[in-house]
Formats: structure tokens, C-alpha cells, sequence
């Protein structure tokens, strides 16, 4: 566990890492390293994220006043039509985080791409709350892109993945494209491994034009024009008034209290709303007299978990669409009888069709000042696709908007679609005591939730609340790390609970966050990724 009583990066990537700590060593504030850190990550980590992916960024200025969160959820392209794919759903995946098509059109290839915000939304933050030159914050990513890095473990664990949920396999989405071809197999065609070297000389250029001209060169210019001219050649939906009409979204974060404590996390389509909504529930019980990760703490959390999800379904989308009832979804109230009904022994249930994406990542900094950024961005599961001579690859965003007409998160021109991404920070008496965040797909809510119960109700620090083994239920079962007692499994089991067991020690997202006590602060990367913890 590291302290710091300077500024501190947390990330899932050690290059990345060492760009955002750099950058507040050389003066810059806790946005500049963000960004330069998220930068890093899109080439050091290019189908976890990227500049044409998505996500949500929280950042908090104490002495300035500011505390905003900036959505750049990706769009589904202007083309869509509500009923474009509804007679060819094979079914939904059983963690209700995407849904799968015969041909996997929704999620590879051209089809499967939305209109990303990443870009936009970095150039925003970091031009407004920033305080050293756009360009001086991009040469790490731009240097890390020529001079090339080498395969981590994190990175081939997923090429080795292959196919699940009835996905399509990893490895093609590699070999889609000519580029992918090129950089990420070996010359006799088989796919790179641990300690092999990737350079991406084509994104290193698309890099540099976006360093001098800023984001319009991507989303009005001549990268603009390449890949709209692209998407048509290919049959994508993606045009290039989706470029031009892409905006952020910027608000105030949501807010409720957990034991005295005030909890910000982002609005809808982002998942900070299941996060609240748990601990406003968790708030009824006395977790800690429970025992860590017992019969009785599994139980009673996983049902909450069930009933957030259960009511992310029916009610939470993107809500330029959907009237969603926020008020409603995080009182004290809505809490309460969820609560009342856990304690009386009533199980939820999950609704699946039958039959997600970890493809993610986060990173949290806290700089001298006290400023502090959270930011999840990702490419959902990643398309394949990377335009010739731009070197980066598509976001497949469109694989998780839900196929029938008539649903929350059904298909529309212009949508986004819920993820469970959620940015989020802890205040105590308005001074900042957390900044938490994870990948990990529809997990992501479920890593922060059991995280900030760690530290918040059984005093772990950082580091130990990021490593502890966690659960989920996002479905009717109980997903169980392999972390979690046999002992506990099998009284749940006995109880008629469905448990099913990861072959992971560590598994349910890949949290990163920084504690903040009495001046001082320490950090935790989640040891199931290649992430890191550095001091400025």
C-alpha cells in the first residue's frame, strides 16, 4: 500500500500510471492527469479504451467550487432503426449487460459501432479545468504509440479469452481489421504474447494531428471525413453528422448519504443510480455485527444487488428517452421497503430472456490541491474495426442496446445506452475522503458498492478493501469469487441459493480507488489487473 500526502494516480495500466504522475509532478492539476493517464491507457490498453470510445468523468475542485461530472456515453448512430435486428435475437446474457444477434452484427464489425465521445469529452475537461497545454498532455500517449509496449498479462488474459456469453471470439476481433493484422500477430500469423512489443506508428500520427488541432480535427476535419468515408464503404451505420452532432453531457452529480457520509456518483445512462441506490438499502442493516463476506452479509447484500438491478432494468435509460424516476429510485424511502423486504426473508428475481463486456478501465487521481478526477472510460466490447492509417479501434456500444422495440433500452436514432460505469466520490463534512471507480462491465456498480463497504464499514484501507474477495448477483444466481469460503457457499447452497463459483481468485470488476484520512492518502489497484499505485 502506498501513502502520499502530495497527489496520487491509480490506474489499471503502469504506463498510464507513470504519465499521470509525471504530469502532476511537472505542475499539472488532477485533471491534466487524468487525461493524460486515459490517453495512455487507449494505446498502452487499446481494446479496453480509446478516443472513440465512451464513458464518465467526475471531478471535484474544492477551492474553486466546482464538482461536475462530464457523460460522453456513446450515441447509437442517427441510421438506427428501432426494429433493425428484432428478428434475429438469439438471446440475452445471463449478467443482462448485451444481447446476442445471429452473425454477431451488434458486436463486431462496422454494424456494431456508436457515435463515441471519448475524445470530445477529454479535450473538454481538460482544456476547461486543465491548467498545462492540450498538447504537452498528449505527448505520453503519442510516444508510448510509436516507441510501442509490451504485452501484460491483463492484455493477452483477455486475447486468450476467446468467445463467452455467446459472444464473438476476442481473437477476431484482432484480426478484423488490416491494422489489427499487422500490430497485435506475430509474422507467422499467430497471435502475440506476454513480453512481445506493439507499436501503432498509424495512431501515433492520428495522435499528433489531434495534439495540434484539438478534437474537431476528429469529429469535424479531415479524421472526420476518413472515417465517415470508411463507414460507408463498409456498410457501418456511423456517418459523419454523428461526428458533428455529438455532444457531452455535463450535470451535477447524484448524491445520497450512507452513515453520515455524503456518496456522489454519475447520472443516468451511467450506473452511479444502482450504486446509490444499494447503499441506501445496505444502510438498514448493521453489516459490520454480520462479519465480513459471511452467510448473512452475501445474503443480505446480493439481495440488494438483485433489487437495484431489478429496477435498473424496468425504469433506468438513457434520459433524453426514458422519464427516469430518479427521486424515487435513490430515497430513503424506495430503501426502506426494499429493506424491509430483504429482512422478512423475500427473495427478488431477476427477469432474463435466456441464453458483458470487462472491456473497460478507470483511473482516480488526487492532486496537492485536493482536486481530484474519477474517470471510467471504455469501448464496451470492442468492434474490431480500425480505420486504414488511423491505427485506433471502434467502440461496440451497439451490442448492448436491447433489440426489441419497447424496452427502456430498446434501439433508437441517437440513444445511448445504460452502462454500469460509475465514477464516484465520498465526503465527509465536504472533505473528500474517496475516489473510487472500476471496469468490469455490468459488474462495475457491484466492485464499487462492496469496495466502499470494505473501508467505510469494516475499516480496511485501500488496498486491502480493493484485493478482499468479492460476489455479485446480477441474475438469480450468486456469483462468488474463488476468494469466498466453501463454508459460505455451501450454507447458501443449502439454502436453495443457485452459487456459481468463478475459477478466480479476484473476479466482479477491477476496482481502483484513493482513501483520503487526516491530510494524508492511500491507494489501491485492483491485483487482478496489471494496475498500479504512484505518488507524485
Amino acid at each position: 500500500m502506498e501513502k502520499s500526502n502530495l497527489g496520487m494516480v491509480v490506474a489499471a495500466q503502469p504506463e498510464a500510471v507513470e504519465a499521470g504522475a509525471s504530469v502532476l509532478r511537472a505542475g499539472g492539476n488532477a485533471v491534466d492527469a487524468a487525461i493524460a493517464c486515459g490517453l495512455v491507457a487507449g494505446v498502452v490498453d487499446p481494446q479496453m479504451c480509446g478516443i472513440a470510445g465512451f464513458g464518465n468523468l467526475q471531478v471535484y475542485f474544492p477551492a474553486s467550487g466546482i464538482h461536475e461530472c462530464i457523460d460522453f456515453h456513446a450515441k447509437s448512430p442517427l441510421a438506427t432503426s428501432p426494429d433493425q435486428w428484432a428478428d434475429i435475437v438469439v438471446g440475452e446474457t445471463r449478467d443482462g449487460f448485451g444481447f446476442v444477434l445471429e452473425g454477431n452484427v451488434n458486436d463486431v464489425g462496422y454494424q456494431s459501432i456508436a457515435a463515441p465521445g471519448s475524445l470530445k469529452a477529454y479535450f473538454e475537461a481538460q482544456t476547461t479545468w486543465g491548467v498545462k497545454d492540450w498538447d504537452y498532455v498528449m505527448r505520453p500517449a503519442i510516444e508510448w504509440a510509436e516507441k510501442g509496449f509490451v504485452v501484460r498479462p491483463h492484455v493477452a488474459g483477455w486475447w486468450a479469452e476467446g468467445a463467452a456469453l455467446g459472444r464473438a471470439n476476442n481473437v477476431d476481433r484482432l484480426k478484423y481489421s488490416r491494422t489489427g493484422r499487422d500490430i497485435y500477430f506475430r509474422p507467422d500469423g499467430s497471435l502475440k504474447k506476454i513480453g512481445d512489443l506493439i507499436a501503432n506508428p498509424d495512431l501515433a500520427k492520428t495522435l499528433r494531428r489531434i495534439a495540434a488541432e484539438g478534437a474537431d480535427v476528429f469529429y469535424k476535419g479531415d479524421i472526420a471525413a476518413r472515417i465517415a468515408e470508411d463507414m460507408q464503404a463498409n456498410g457501418g451505420l456511423l456517418s459523419d453528422e454523428d461526428l458533428v452532432q455529438y455532444k457531452t453531457t455535463r450535470n451535477h452529480p447524484l448524491e445520497t448519504t450512507y452513515r453520515g457520509l455524503k456518496i456522489s456518483s454519475n447520472h443516468p445512462p451511467g450506473g452511479g443510480i444502482m450504486v446509490l441506490e444499494m447503499l441506501n438499502i445496505l444502510e438498514h442493516f448493521d453489516l459490520a455485527a454480520m462479519g465480513h463476506n459471511s452467510v448473512d452479509y452475501l445474503r443480505t447484500v446480493t439481495e440488494a444487488m438483485k433489487r437495484a438491478t431489478s429496477d435498473k432494468d424496468l425504469y433506468v435509460g438513457d434520459p433524453e428517452f426514458v422519464d427516469v424516476p430518479l427521486d424515487r429510485l435513490i430515497s430513503k424511502e424506495h430503501a426502506r421497503s426494499h429493506s424491509d423486504e430483504i429482512r422478512s426473508g423475500q427473495r427478488a428475481s431477476v427477469e432474463r430472456m435466456s441464453y458483458e463486456s470487462k472491456d473497460t478501465t478507470h483511473v482516480c487521481v488526487v492532486d496537492k490541491d485536493g482536486n481530484s478526477a474519477s474517470m471510467t472510460h471504455s469501448l464496451g466490447m470492442p468492434s474490431g474495426v480500425i480505420t486504414n492509417g488511423l491505427g485506433f479501434m471502434y467502440n461496440g456500444c451497439m451490442g448492448v442496446f436491447d433489440p426489441r422495440p419497447g424496452n427502456a433500452d430498446s434501439l433508437a436514432p441517437g440513444k445511448s445506452r445504460f452502462s454500469s460505469l460509475c465514477p464516484t466520490m465520498v465526503f465527509e463534512d465536504d472533505e473528500l475522503r474517496y475516489v473510487v471507480g472500476a471496469p468490469g462491465g455490468t459488474q462495475i456498480a457491484m466492485g464499487v458498492t462492496q469496495v466502499l463497504l470494505n473501508s467505510i464499514d469494516f475499516d480496511m484501507n485501500m488496498l486491502e478493501a480493493v484485493s478482499s474477495p468479492r460476489f455479485s448477483s446480477t441474475s438469480n444466481a450468486i456469483d462468488v469469487s474463488n476468494g469466498i469460503p466453501w463454508s459460505v457457499t455451501d450454507s447458501l447452497d443449502a439454502e436453495g441459493y443457485e452459487v456459481i463459483r468463478s475459477p478466480r481468485t479476484h473476479d466482479f470488476a477491477w476496482v481502483h480507488g484513493i482513501r483520503v484520512s487526516s491530510g494524508s492518502m492511500d491507494g489501491g489497484a485492483d491485483p487482478a489487473a496489471d494496475g498500479v499505485v504512484q505518488s507524485a
